[in-house]
């Protein structure tokens, strides 16, 4: 029989992707001055982020299967480790910038293996709710992430940003070490080749993989591009991580709203299709007012739609590859998060918050369409 993990555990793997990424946004200023780059150059370095994170995601995915969930979990943990002591440590933008690549690999690990092995202990209908709570988590993360960016780039810059992501990552390194479980029965053998010859032909991954990376890249285009606009408003970094509050209360009343409506038994479905509502109108929102501050207040429905999109795509996606869950995790995950990364090298150039959040609406209504 397996062991179930604490929740609370996997809460917190779920939420520190998200912090990690979210803690280092408001630091940008301080990196594009610190290594006389431009704001578009150290905003690219979340499209190389993402794109390590994907491989990341699949390498993780595959050794779950062939190692076992524990110590593959152990062993991104403490590249990402090593990872943030040498960012923190550098005074060279390429460095940083292959420390970034190899973080993002590491902390990879977090997400695929924390969904491996509660797809591994709860059944399909459990997943929803599961992921409902997961969702709860993951919305408290830009609240702790943005704010504490922002004290920590007011006070000391980027170092001072790496230096608190080094030490979280060994104090989740260490507890993982004597409390995670192994969630896997039995190793099985990772047939890579035929499994990803059936999901490039699976139309439901596909679109599920277009959905997680459009509410992805709407809600991390604010935090790639939304320092700068920020900046020409007059406002300082440790606003914009103060904003980082408003969009967790966004979220978290889009999990909580979530939560709600699959108790009442309304289907996955028609939440899908909330979520889509949501996002269409905060986009036209954010574009309609970006000319002011009080652009924020549309982009809570934005990240209000992320909290409800989410968890219900990520606890379907995966319902036929039961038996590979863990490599199959791993193909799902690349495929969005290369879809994630393209999208936000594309916001990159853009510079344009508003309409990468609109092209981002634009792509979930054509998904929800194609869908059976």
């Amino acid at each position: 029989m397996n062991t179930k993990p604490s929740l609370w555990l996997m809460v917190t793997m779920l939420m520190f992707p998200q912090i990690v990424e979210t803690i280092y946004s408001p630091a940008l200023g301080s990196i594009a001055q610190s290594f006389s780059v431009s704001y578009p150059q150290a905003a690219q370095t979340l499209s190389v982020y993402f794109s390590a994170f994907a491989i990341g995601v699949v390498v993780w995915g595959i050794l779950a299967d062939k190692w076992g969930r524990r110590p593959t979990m152990l062993v991104g943990l403490f590249i990402y480790a090593c990872s943030a002591l040498v960012a923190m440590q550098t005074n060279n933008f390429t460095v940083l910038m292959l420390a970034r690549a190899f973080s993002a690999f590491g902390i990879a690990v977090a997400s695929v293996i924390t969904q491996t092995m509660l797809r591994d202990v709860f059944s399909a209908q459990e997943l929803g709710k599961v992921f409902s709570l997961m969702g709860i988590g993951i919305s408290i993360s830009p609240v702790l992430g943005m704010f504490l960016g922002g004290q920590l780039s007011l006070i000391g810059g980027y170092q001072y940003v790496f230096s608190a992501l080094f030490i979280m990552a060994l104090v989740l390194f260490s507890y993982n070490l004597f409390k995670l479980p192994e969630t896997q029965q039995q190793t099985q053998p990772v047939a890579i080749a035929s499994l990803s010859a059936r999901m490039l032909k699976d139309r439901h991954i596909w679109l599920s993989a277009l959905l997680v990376a459009s509410y992805n890249i709407a809600l991390f285009s604010y935090y790639q591009l939304g320092a700068f606009r920020f900046s020409e408003l007059g406002f300082g970094v440790d606003k914009f991580g103060y904003s980082g509050i408003a969009l967790g209360i966004g979220s978290l009343l889009g999990s909580y709203l979530n939560t709600v409506l699959l108790g009442k038994k309304l289907s996955q479905g028609f939440l899908l299709w909330l979520a889509v509502i949501l996002l269409t109108i905060g986009a036209i929102g954010v574009y309609m007012m970006l000319g002011s501050i009080c652009f924020v207040i549309p982009m809570l429905l934005v990240v209000m739609s992320f909290g409800i999109a989410i968890p219900n795509v990520l606890s379907m996606a995966l319902n036929d590859y039961k038996q590979q869950v863990g490599s199959a995790g791993a193909l799902f995950g690349l495929s969005y998060y290369l879809l994630i990364a393209a999208g936000l090298a594309l916001a990159g150039v853009v510079q344009n918050l508003g309409i990468v959040l609109i092209g981002c609406a634009v792509v979930t209504l054509a998904v929800m369409l194609l869908r059976k």
